[in-house]
């Protein structure tokens, strides 16, 4: 299960500190900034490139979202 993708030209991935955290990187995963912290979607549990959405399935369900990981709308419980 991925915990890390690649989303045009970043790295995006589920903290490996705390699963609720979303970090993304410009330069190749040498740095890491907080993006999304985000408790109301459970912890993150994997996630994929769906074109132009992310998905997450997280301990609430299946989220997307369309802005590279800073907000999150569920999709399916």
């Amino acid at each position: 299960m991925p915990t890390m993708i690649k989303c045009g030209d970043e790295l995006i991935r589920i903290s490996p500190k705390d699963n609720k955290k979303i970090e993304f990187s410009r330069n190749n995963g040498l740095t890491w900034i907080l993006r999304c912290t985000n408790s109301s979607v459970g912890g993150f549990v994997d996630l994929m490139d769906n074109g132009s959405e992310i998905l997450a399935t997280t301990q609430k369900g299946l989220y997307f979202s369309k802005n590279k990981g800073l907000t999150w709308i569920l999709r399916r419980r």
